[in-house]
């Protein structure tokens, strides 16, 4: 069995707040309102059988994209790629995430894709040569 990472975040292509509380919704088994905490800002605590998740949603966070951070290990994905996948099957969009955890020296820069065709890719964000 795969360890919980201590937190989750993912960057969603353009995707409605709807979609995204809805899909929420349905994985942390609990609803999911997000309210606005500031410009492009959305924030929740949804309290889960497994503890609390602290969600924030940023838009526009990296490029297009927007950032989605689950600030616990009580959500039922174990990994960032596991999350990012489920994401881009349930919401039918593009999705990027981090290959795992940090460490100094690692090149920080590599991400993983999972394009709304369901072709997953590892690639340089930003790309280097733009």
């Amino acid at each position: 069995m795969t360890e919980h990472y201590p937190d989750i975040e993912i960057y969603l292509a353009p995707v409605s707040l709807d979609a995204v509380q809805r899909w929420l919704s349905d994985r942390l088994e609990q609803a999911v309102t997000l309210k606005a905490s500031s410009k492009g800002q959305w924030r929740a605590r949804v309290e889960t059988p497994g503890g609390t998740v602290p969600v924030l949603l940023i838009e526009k966070a990296a490029d297009r994209f927007m950032s989605l951070w689950l600030d616990s290990d009580a959500t039922p994905w174990a990994r960032d790629v596991d999350c990012a996948r489920d994401a881009r099957e349930s919401l039918g969009i593009e999705v990027r995430c981090s290959l795992g955890g940090w460490q100094p020296g690692d090149e920080p820069d590599r991400f993983f894709r999972v394009l709304a065709s369901g072709e997953e890719e590892v690639f340089h964000w930003p790309d280097p040569g733009a």
